[in-house]
């Protein structure tokens, strides 16, 4: 009869099974790379349905942004419009530091004095503009005719308008850690590269996660940030794991991924699945727009939340 262990350990070898199966099935080695874009129903059924990321050329051509968004540009139009900018002390906003999930510090300055920052950006602040509240049409209503309202070969494909569309700017220090989303993404480079590293959702059994104690970044008025503790949203469950540099030792079963790298350099667009896995990094000054579309809570959510919960509960066992 077997122990509990051994079905833990065949439960998991099975994860890991159905995880290569996954990939070999429908994934690629690398992220593909279209020369232009498609017609909806040929990126729903090759991209969207099969939850493949994609990468895009051409699909903003027309957009005045890619010659226009400059610095210049930016202190003429929209140099006196208060933005939301986030600002920590090393880069990561919404990240595990000490031990601690740590959201940034966020505060109100005009386009000029972010862009001030951004030139001359010092040793112990890193600034950078990632409100995700559709903070393009609700903060830069000035300059949002430089871009299309939504990417109509993805608003067809999917269904329905984009939920939120949103404006990102920063310092090449800044990193997103890695996490999901429950959202189908279109992100467009208008200025610099990003950089993604990609792990595709039926490998979620061995992408860690720990429950952290919330807390957010505030500035001391001598200078330097201090780390305090978010009582009322108390503990949140984040990706325990930096693929940069991953503790292995800690995580084992993070070796049985396979990350997948893509940088995307302006005038592309990406196309990353609701639900995949994604760390990134930019170039300094990287300007950026991405549409959100709800995703489709169908089969292929149905097949994720159970992946999910099996996890948990090989996890739970282990401990």
């Amino acid at each position: 009869m077997s122990s509990q262990s051994d079905v833990c350990t065949e439960i998991t070898e099975c994860l890991r099974n159905v995880a290569e199966e996954a990939r070999e099935l429908y994934l690629d080695k690398q992220v593909s790379v279209l020369s232009a874009p498609v017609s909806p129903l040929t990126f729903y059924r090759q991209y969207v349905a099969p939850n493949k990321p994609v990468v895009v050329e051409g699909a903003i051509r027309h957009w005045s942004a890619l010659q226009q968004w400059d610095e210049s540009y930016f202190r003429k139009k929209i140099g006196d419009v208060k933005v939301s900018v986030t600002v920590t002390p090393n880069g990561y906003a919404d990240a595990v530091t000490e031990g601690k999930f740590v959201m940034p510090d966020e505060r109100k300055m005009s386009m000029s004095e972010f862009l001030d920052n951004l030139e001359r950006p010092d040793d112990h602040r890193v600034f950078y503009i990632q409100k995700q509240n559709s903070n393009l049409t609700e903060e830069f209503s000035s300059i949002i005719s430089d871009v299309d309202s939504h990417i109509d070969w993805g608003t067809e494909a999917f269904g329905q308008p984009p939920d939120a569309v949103n404006f990102w700017m920063g310092d090449g220090r800044a990193v997103t850690s890695m996490h999901r989303d429950h959202y189908e993404n279109l992100y467009c480079v208008i200025r610099g590269w990003k950089k993604f590293i990609l792990i595709p959702p039926t490998e979620l059994a061995h992408v860690p996660y720990e429950l952290y104690q919330s807390a957010y970044y505030r500035e001391k008025d001598k200078g330097g940030f201090e780390i305090v503790d978010d009582e009322a949203t108390g503990k949140v469950p984040w990706v325990a794991i930096d693929p940069l540099s991953p503790d292995l030792d800690r995580y084992p079963q993070y070796r049985h991924t396979r990350p997948m790298e893509v940088t995307v350099h302006a005038g592309q667009t990406l196309y990353l699945p609701s639900l995949w896995f994604h760390h990134v990094s930019q170039s300094h000054g990287c300007i950026a727009v991405n549409f959100w579309y709800d995703m489709q809570y169908d089969i292929k959510y149905n097949y994720y939340k159970f992946l999910e919960s099996v996890s948990k509960v090989v996890s739970a066992e282990k401990q």
